[in-house]
């Protein structure tokens, strides 16, 4: 599948890179970084223009964001009401709600590069638990400016050396997931045992 989508890359252009950053925005398991270094590095060799594909790529990440926030701003009010019905659902419900309103900006703007895998999920908490829409597009923006500058930028200068630093970004990428996952890990326990004590 993934040189399918090479070959549409370099038969579509930047078309091809917007459509795929557009559907990884919604969880849709794509090559999307993978494919901007590949666009970046035809953009090296004359192939493709440089411009066109990372606004391509920019503007599908941002309409693939929007459409997460959308989707879950109007998932959650349709389940809303049955979830309200248990206390504790309700509770974890409004600290659920809180916890993105007063730091939802950064985790928004950290999980369109830093933590991409984690993105799409961020949109659709985001939008169900009604982040600020100025604030959520704001970070949302700035971090998906950040990934296509990142990633096209680093397979137009990449050139011919591109399989190198392909498998260097996806250890990279491995390692900053895993360590965000053992310290989230690691927090909810300190939390558990401090609540125990």
């Amino acid at each position: 599948m993934t040189d399918l989508l090479f070959e549409l890359v370099t038969e579509w252009g930047a078309t091809a890179l917007a459509v795929v950053t557009f559907l990884s925005c919604l969880a849709v398991p794509v090559p999307s970084s993978m494919m901007m270094l590949a666009a970046g590095a035809f953009a090296a060799s004359g192939d493709l223009a440089l411009m066109p594909v990372a606004a391509s790529a920019l503007a599908g990440a941002i309409l693939g964001d929007q459409a997460g926030y959308q989707l879950g701003r109007f998932g959650l009010a349709a389940t809303e009401g049955w979830l309200r019905k248990s206390p504790a659902r309700a509770g974890v419900l409004d600290r659920a709600r809180a916890s993105i309103q007063a730091r939802g900006g950064s985790a928004v703007f950290l999980s369109r590069w830093l933590f991409s895998i984690l993105g799409p999920y961020v949109n659709l908490l985001s939008g169900g638990m009604r982040l600020n829409w100025w604030t959520f597009t704001a970070a949302a923006i700035t971090g998906e400016v950040i990934w296509v500058m990142v990633y096209v930028g680093l397979g137009y200068s990449a050139g011919s050396h591109l399989a190198e630093v392909t498998t260097l970004l996806g250890n990279v990428t491995g390692l900053a997931t895993s360590l965000l996952v053992t310290l989230g890990l690691g927090y909810a326990l300190w939390r558990r045992r401090r609540r125990q004590a």
